[in-house]
């Protein structure tokens, strides 16, 4: 039976730019469905917590999807968002949003529209994560950024995991880069996107935000 509600779950965060994001993607959802009710829970930092949206969405509604607003498998997705899961039957979870193709392409557009020239090399930026499944999808990721960019394309992290994004970019220009940039595989501003710009690279890209792509990935996982 097709579900008729839909929780979002966002990591949280204590930037204002960043929740703000969020929520603009969350009611950019609910816009596209609207015989659907989305709500927006976190895992962490804000309130509510994803067990307590649940709670609540479950009183009105026996099938409910759970989209995991993360970019990668990790803690998040497989304990906090799984376990939340599993104490309310009648929910399941979609898979998280990347790796995706729509993303990449997002990112080589902004790339683009900053100016970034063919040739120039890209250091892929994500989260870092603990869980060797999260290095992986983040491996994907740049595996289908690099099919859409002409350059060379490498990975780091914000933090957390090595290599750090000013190790990545000062090997890339080591390396002989005349250009290299950052494409922020982050999906809001906050603590991580900030480090970007002490990176030492040319440019640096915004985070995905509620791009149209973004919100195709998610309705793409509702499907």
């Amino acid at each position: 039976m097709e579900h008729t509600a839909v929780v979002l779950v966002a990591h949280g965060t204590r930037d204002a730019r960043g929740a703000e994001t969020v929520r603009r993607l969350a009611a950019r959802v609910a816009e596209a469905l609207p015989a659907t009710e989305v709500a927006l829970a976190y895992v962490d930092v804000q309130t509510p917590l994803v067990g307590e949206v649940l709670d609540d969405v479950m009183t009105r509604h026996s099938h409910v999807a759970v989209v995991p607003l993360l970019l990668s498998r990790g803690f998040h997705v497989d304990v906090d968002i799984a376990d939340a899961v599993a104490a309310h039957p009648g929910s399941v979870a979609v898979p998280q949003l990347g790796p995706d193709p729509l993303l990449a392409f997002l990112m080589v557009e902004r790339l683009k529209a900053q100016g970034v020239a063919p040739g120039a090399h890209v250091v892929l930026a994500a989260a870092g994560s603990s869980r060797a499944v999260a290095a992986e999808d983040v491996g994907s990721a740049a595996d289908q950024l690099a099919q859409e960019w002409d350059g060379p394309v490498t990975v780091a992290y914000a933090a957390g995991t090595e290599p750090s994004v000013p190790a990545a970019v000062a090997a890339a220009r080591t390396a002989g880069a005349p250009t290299v940039a950052v494409a922020a595989y982050l999906l809001a501003e906050g603590f991580f996107h900030d480090r970007l710009a002490d990176a030492g690279a040319d440019v640096v890209t915004a985070p995905l935000g509620d791009d149209d792509a973004v919100l195709a990935v998610i309705l793409k996982r509702l499907a």
